[in-house]
């Protein structure tokens, strides 16, 4: 079985802000605080097609994903790699970031997908997230319920890493556009 939700925000903040901002966010030590379940974030490569204009990135990710007690005894395991990778599009204005993890793969499947685009109501003003992520606990397919109880329990584990996530991109538009006008945050 596989949990899957999707989540839209609107950031009040022009596409270009936010795409910085995302750049930024892991970076920055009060979002380490935040983000605290990061533990690293390092660059693999990074290419730029001179014929489109497209930027493409891969970063490895370390986190900190402690799951259930039990299951935490069957994987002996609590640190997790992921790998992100990222397209961006300045000409179309459009940045998509697609992460699934690397580790533990034989035991969950986790991937992210988020995209951020001009908002279609206010383009040069405001940026809209839409992110989707789906969680598939594989061993336990055999004892469903068991599986979606642990899949559920993830889902609320990123959505409120999600929420994190809302919160240090909001901090970084704010001081991206304090910034930008000669003021320090």
């Amino acid at each position: 079985m596989v949990r899957a939700y999707k989540q839209e925000h609107t950031y009040k903040h022009p596409w270009e802000r936010v795409t910085s901002a995302s750049w930024r966010k892991f970076a920055d030590p009060e979002n380490k605080r935040i983000l605290s379940h990061i533990l690293e974030v390092d660059t693999l490569n990074h290419k730029l097609d001179s014929s489109s204009g497209k930027l493409y990135t891969t970063r490895a990710i370390t986190i900190h994903a402690p799951g259930p007690w039990f299951l935490c005894k069957i994987i002996r395991q609590d640190i997790c790699h992921c790998v992100e990778s990222t397209v961006v599009d300045a000409q179309s204005r459009s940045m998509q970031l697609s992460t699934r993890n690397i580790s533990l793969e034989k035991y969950i499947e986790v991937e992210e997908k988020i995209r951020y685009d001009p908002h279609p109501d206010n383009p040069k003003l405001w940026t809209v997230c839409k992110q989707e992520t789906s969680i598939r606990i594989k061993p336990l397919s055999a004892l469903a319920s068991m599986a979606e109880k642990i899949e559920q329990k993830c889902v609320d584990k990123f959505q409120a890493n999600s929420a994190k996530g809302r919160e240090v991109m909001e901090r970084m538009c704010k001081y991206l556009e304090a910034e930008s006008r000669g003021i320090s945050a």
